[in-house]
């Protein structure tokens, strides 16, 4: 057998395992949301053969998947394979051998995708592109036939679109400098495969947004109440149970604070300010306050504000003094 010859059987080979290992992912989606056998094989075809059917439609060329039985066997044995036994649902040996099999086709596609892209004549940015969509298209295109959130696009899972990205660049770059054939592909490839498995042992995640990390951003600053603090029992009528709701632009984010101590019925030792009557017509029990913290009700027994979700409770003494915060 030529050398030719046995390189192509090998990476043939290689390719039927990455759309193996790919079809399983999406297998296992489809029974974790009870599919029928239908759905695990629709969602096995997907996660599998997505990411070259997205890569081929854009190069006008003839899906692989379209000419050769194999490919279209692979994602189908994968699915009877999980929807008929329990047995790969279990083992924590078995979940480590899926992360072995898709880092590696992870960094197999992103290698072999971008490689066929030069061939047909495209630039470095779009070989790169298709790179990175042959690796993680089809799990994309699983997640969202499922209605799920993509992993590869949350920022608290491991790094999966970087390490396509790297397998792809590494092409790219070798192609740049006239350096690319199978043994740097190859290198390029365990590259990627590397950082996959880093990623993996060590819990490395893409960054999160700012606003999520600091829930605080963009509030505007306090102003500090003027004027002198009415005596005990001048409260008027409608600021017995005056509204103040503290929002973060996050609607889930809510600052730890402590809770606040219960009185046992005492009144305050320094009432709070009451905010003037509203100006326009309101929801019942809300207002906008000297603070401009628009809605959390108080309670006139035990001066503080109930916890309910998406708003935390504070006493009258922290809103009248914002630097306790």
């Amino acid at each position: 057998m030529a050398t030719g010859d046995l390189w192509q059987t090998v990476q043939y080979f290689m390719d039927w395992i990455g759309i193996f290992a790919f079809a399983l992912s999406g297998a296992l989606l489809a029974v974790s949301k009870d599919f029928n056998i239908f759905g695990a094989a629709l969602l096995a075809e997907a996660a599998g053969l997505g990411g070259g059917l997205f890569r081929d439609l854009v190069i006008r060329t003839t899906p692989v998947a379209f000419t050769d039985v194999g490919y279209y066997l692979a994602p189908l044995v994968a699915a009877f394979i999980v929807f008929f036994t329990a047995r790969a649902h279990r083992g924590e040996l078995l979940f480590r051998a899926y992360d072995l099999l898709d880092a590696a086709a992870l960094a197999l596609f992103s290698v072999t995708g971008t490689t066929k892209a030069l061939s047909f004549g495209l630039n470095l940015f779009a070989a790169t592109t298709l790179g990175v969509g042959s690796a993680v298209g089809g799990g994309i295109l699983a997640n969202v036939i499922a209605n799920e959130p993509p992993p590869a696009l949350r920022w608290n899972r491991d790094l999966y679109v970087l390490p396509a990205l790297v397998g792809a660049g590494t092409v790219a770059l070798l192609s740049a400098i006239g350096e690319l054939n199978a043994v740097t592909a190859g290198a390029a490839a365990i590259v990627a495969f590397a950082v996959r498995l880093m990623a993996l042992r060590y819990r490395w995640h893409t960054l999160r947004a700012y606003v999520w990390r600091n829930p605080f951003a963009g509030m505007r600053q306090v102003p500090t109440p003027q004027g002198p603090i009415p005596a005990p029992g001048a409260w008027p009528a409608h600021a017995e149970h005056a509204t103040f709701r503290f929002r973060s632009p996050v609607p889930s984010a809510r600052p730890r604070f402590p809770e606040p101590r219960p009185t046992h019925g005492a009144p305050p030792e320094v009432p709070f300010p009451a905010p003037p009557p509203p100006a326009r017509a309101q929801v019942p029990g809300l207002h906008e306050t000297p603070y401009g913290w628009p809605g959390v009700q108080f309670d006139a027994a035990t001066d503080t504000a109930p916890r309910t979700g998406g708003v935390f409770s504070a006493t009258r003494a922290q809103h009248r003094d914002p630097e306790t915060f």
